[in-house]
């Protein structure tokens, strides 16, 4: 008899785990399963930190990048002052099985609290591709085998590189959105040669993953927040196909995607919430009131005034968004990206997908322009759209409507936030930038849970699968949960064949937690 691997064990310490299929969509890219944040792991803890339901801690070198999770394997990315970083650790136990290093070519520019590990990895479970902005990318083996590397750069980000590759049908696609010079990259993932490179004039500065949108009727498409628009490209070709005007002017979040609608916030300054917009001059009137030396640009030190126009100029302010080249001064082209920036608008859209060019005015169904975070991205699940901004307050929206069904506090997490929320095991999770991380009913009428400390500053967004929850600190990738489990040690196609066969199974979990073999009893559901 063939018994599947749905195999109780419990030693007498009183830990139980259970070994069962691996779920069919795994955390393999930034934010899991097509960037949504959605898991279906189940029996994850409410209750955790530094010394409480912790399955295994591990020091990491420092980077933002989040971790992304193979059948058996933990992959993220980190960094020192001449080094970038590809890291393998065990799933099971947090054991490193292989640390490869690339050179840093170069160091780009970064804005704070940027870092040159920003960027996650993605994997398909046989390779994990990275990219890192001062050198490009790199795929290895899931054993740490260099399989290619495809140098690219330099880049010029206002704050530095921030999306993450994704994997759509052995292709890595990666948008490069940047002040000047914007493309969609198409890479073969098997050999690392480029399949293709789409311009995409009018792109500037932006932060955000892509999204990979199945329309019924037509090829895959890759869904780019961009700078003022929502994009979509040929998965295959890279090809433009629709687009959506009325984003804000700076994108970092991932859309969350739920069939053919899509949420998206963004958030480029304070100035663009509705009734806060700086009025502006076309250039021939700006060079009036600012080109003191009659060169015909705008230079930082030329600007004077108290007007509201004047402060968004500062040097000390909005200037150095504006000064796309980095060279100290306002061309024509770049005042026409001034006045685009200041006259666009924060907010939150839902937005119905497909279709051929503009869709604008047919494609959006609500718009929320209270306050938006920076970073966060929201999160559909339990039946509510959720959004964590900048001050710790936590908002669930209907999300046919729009309309706020509860907004309050997170008591005890008033930060900023950076990791976006991530949902399984009917609750949600939210990390602070100080490491604390609320735990909240996934339900509209949402109620905190609980308030764990991490002790250590997070960055990147957790990843979930089976049981864990596995959040990267400042210094450490921990793994919690509720129970200790092995499955990440057996494939799901694992199956017993024979009573020495639960010998073995015993014999390896004593091996991995370090208990005796007598102390742990097998007791199987057979189907």
């Amino acid at each position: 008899m063939r018994i599947p691997a749905s195999i109780l064990v419990s030693a007498l310490t009183g830990v139980s785990v259970m070994i069962g299929a691996a779920p069919s969509a795994e955390w393999s890219r930034f934010r899991g399963p097509n960037g949504t944040g959605v898991s279906d792991a189940t029996n994850l803890p409410s209750d955790f930190g530094p010394s409480k339901n912790v399955v295994w801690k591990t020091a990491v070198p420092a980077g933002h990048s989040s971790p992304v999770l193979s059948e058996t394997r933990v992959f993220l990315t980190g960094y020192d002052a001449d080094r970038l970083i590809v890291l393998a650790l065990d799933r099971a136990s947090g054991r490193e099985l292989w640390r490869r290093e690339l050179p840093r070519a170069r160091k780009d520019r970064l804005g704070a609290p940027n870092g040159p590990a920003s960027p996650s990895p993605v994997t398909d479970g046989a390779h994990v591709y990275a990219f890192f902005q001062d050198f490009g990318l790199a795929a290895f083996s899931a054993d740490g085998r260099e399989e290619w590397r495809l140098p690219l750069g330099p880049f010029n980000m206002f704050y530095g590189f921030g999306a993450s590759p994704i994997l759509v049908d052995g292709l890595l696609i990666l948008p490069v959105d940047q002040d000047s010079g914007s493309y969609l990259l198409g890479v073969d993932a098997r050999t690392g040669k480029v399949r293709y490179k789409v311009d995409r004039p009018g792109v500037i500065s932006g932060y955000s993953t892509p999204t990979l949108y199945e329309p019924k009727s037509a090829p895959k498409q890759i869904v780019i927040p961009e700078s003022f628009q929502l994009s979509a490209y040929a998965a295959d070709t890279g090809r433009r196909v629709w687009w959506v005007r009325g984003l804000a002017c700076e994108m970092k979040s991932v859309a969350s995607l739920d069939g053919d609608t899509l949420y998206i916030n963004g958030w480029g300054f304070p100035q663009n919430q509705p009734g806060a917009h700086v009025a502006t001059v076309p250039f021939e009137d700006g060079l009036k009131r600012y080109d003191k030396n009659g060169d015909g640009r705008v230079g930082k030190d030329e600007i004077t005034g108290t007007e509201p126009m004047d402060r968004m100029l500062r040097p000390d302010y909005g200037f150095p968004a504006f000064d796309l080249d980095r060279n100290e001064t306002l061309d024509a082209k770049e005042w026409d990206v001034f006045r685009a920036m200041l006259s666009s608008e924060n907010g939150l859209l839902a937005i119905r997908l497909g279709g051929r060019g503009d869709i604008t005015n047919a494609a959006v169904k609500w718009r929320y322009q209270r306050p938006v975070p920076q970073v966060p991205s929201t999160l559909l699940y339990g039946g509510a759209l959720f959004m964590v901004n900048d001050s710790g307050i936590l908002i669930s929206f209907d999300p046919a409507t729009g309309a706020v069904v509860k907004q309050g506090r997170l008591k005890g997490a008033i930060d900023k936030y950076f990791a976006s929320p991530v949902g399984a095991d009917g609750k949600v999770f939210l990390v602070s930038q100080d490491g604390t991380v609320s735990v909240v009913a996934a339900k509209p009428e949402w109620e905190i849970l609980s308030v764990n400390a991490l002790d250590d500053e997070v960055f990147a967004t957790p990843a979930i699968a089976d049981g864990r929850i596995y959040v990267r600190t400042k210094s450490t990738l921990f793994a919690f949960g509720s129970e200790k489990s092995i499955v990440d040690y057996f494939p799901s196609s694992f199956f017993l064949k024979s009573s020495s066969d639960f010998t073995s199974v015993a014999m390896s979990a004593s091996v991995r937690w370090r208990l005796p073999a007598s102390s742990i009893v097998l007791k199987c559901a057979t189907s």
